[in-house]
């Protein structure tokens, strides 16, 4: 029988090829975001199960989870959803913060709250939590880049405390991605350094793999020479 892996942000450029190539992996997916048309069309392939939810909330993450056990038992949780807005210390106002946080840090905090006993009754499974370069190092726009500095400790904080139910816990730090989005901006020069998603989204695979079992508490940059 195929392990099953949640997967939160399904929809987005980076979720649907992170989707893909765990299916390609021979995993289930339950995918997990807003709800709309890209959503829906996940749920072509039939083993990919799209799971409408509000991620951002406490209350609304478990009436999904609770819709994900009528499904499968995850072995996995990858928490791809977020968001972002630019805004430097001048611009930033108090509902970007609150909707950045909440879209960032709250929606992994309450996933893996929510994911954390479910994977420890399966005996054990992994984590895998999105930040960015900005929460690092760097220039950032200030609520998304201390948003995402919150999900890097979040990460460190959780392999300590769930190591005993052998969960383990990572993130990975991408710069820039190379997506339909972003090339709406981006130079001829940016897009050439850029990260494909599909590289993304075989390290995000392999950290949720049986061979990466030694891992745990790791930040690990997806840059590239972005």
């Amino acid at each position: 029988m195929s392990r099953a892996v949640v997967i939160t942000g399904a929809a987005g450029a980076l979720g649907q090829v992170v989707v893909a190539e765990f299916v390609s992996s021979g995993w289930e997916v339950v995918a997990l975001d807003r709800p709309g048309e890209r959503l829906d069309a996940l749920g072509a392939d039939p083993a990919v199960h799209p799971i409408a939810a509000d991620l951002a909330h406490q209350d609304t993450v478990a009436v999904a989870f609770e819709q994900v056990d009528a499904v499968a038992a995850p072995a996995a949780l990858v928490s791809l959803a977020g968001g972002f807005k630019p805004g430097s210390l001048a611009e930033v106002d108090e509902a970007t913060v609150r909707s950045l946080w909440d879209t960032n840090f709250g929606s992994a905090l309450w996933c893996a709250q929510a994911a954390g006993p479910r994977l420890a009754a399966a005996g054990g499974g992994a984590i895998v939590n999105v930040g960015s370069r900005t929460a690092r190092e760097g220039k950032a726009p200030v609520a998304h880049g201390t948003a995402k500095a919150a999900v890097l400790r979040l990460t460190e904080i959780l392999a300590l405390e769930l190591r005993p139910q052998k969960i383990r816990v990572n993130a990975v730090l991408p710069s820039v991605i190379d997506t339909a989005a972003n090339r709406t901006w981006m130079s001829e020069s940016v897009v050439a350094r850029a990260v494909p998603p599909s590289a993304i989204a075989k390290v995000i695979a392999f950290l949720c793999s049986d061979d990466a079992w030694p891992i745990s508490g790791a930040s690990i940059p997806v840059y590239g020479d972005s």
